[in-house]
């Protein structure tokens, strides 16, 4: 089992998101093997902003050739592709910011959501091809409740995923900077305990 690790949180320490995280990486290496962990952290590794015509340049809607920035780009997109298609299992510590999800995080989803590549239309609608069998997000937020009217990080990425083939999707809550930091992360490592063995058992 190969499994991808994202980051995305701006802290370094004392992040929920990164520390959940972390420990659920740790535990799926534990209990079902893991032959390749690969970390992509958006906040120390960031990715080269794309202008606007590299954007249509990466994602193929022009028929010029490419110039050695866009080069670049493409091979990076290529790089960032690779780690997510060679992984059966995606893990994102997912740090909520103004209700929705990083940009730098966005940055990640506009260079590896490519039609032909990792996606494609069909006449039943769009297909993901990644062949990522599940997702875990591990969401943290200053006071937004996850899942609720406020929070359009969640549902987005959980659609970014589908959109991409993920098989299935979970979500650990691992929010509330306004409690007890130790509290918070014991609550969100107890439901990581729990979804996994759920998971045991259903498989």
């Amino acid at each position: 089992m190969s499994i991808l690790h994202i980051n995305t949180s701006a802290r370094l320490e004392a992040s929920n998101s990164r520390t959940v995280s972390g420990y659920l990486v740790q535990r799926l290496a534990e209990t079902e093997g893991a032959s390749q962990i690969i970390e992509r952290d958006l906040v120390k590794q960031t990715l080269p902003a794309l202008s606007p015509e590299d954007l249509v340049g990466v994602h193929g809607s022009h028929d010029a050739e490419p110039d050695s920035l866009l080069a670049r780009h493409l091979a990076l997109s290529n790089e960032l592709i690779g780690e997510l298609k060679q992984s059966r299992t995606l893990v994102i510590g997912l740090a909520m910011y103004n209700f929705s999800v990083p940009f730098y995080f966005k940055q990640w989803i506009d260079y590896v959501c490519r039609a032909g590549v990792t996606f494609r239309y069909s006449s039943a609608g769009p297909e993901g091809l990644t062949g990522v069998e599940r997702a875990f997000i591990v969401s943290a937020s200053g006071g937004t409740p996850r899942g609720g009217s406020a929070d359009f990080a969640s549902t987005y990425l959980e659609h970014i995923c589908g959109f991409l083939g993920v098989q299935s999707v979970h979500h650990i809550d691992a929010s509330g900077s306004k409690r007890q930091p130790e509290k918070v992360i014991a609550e969100a490592q107890e439901q990581v305990d729990r979804l996994l063995a759920d998971l045991s058992t259903a498989g």
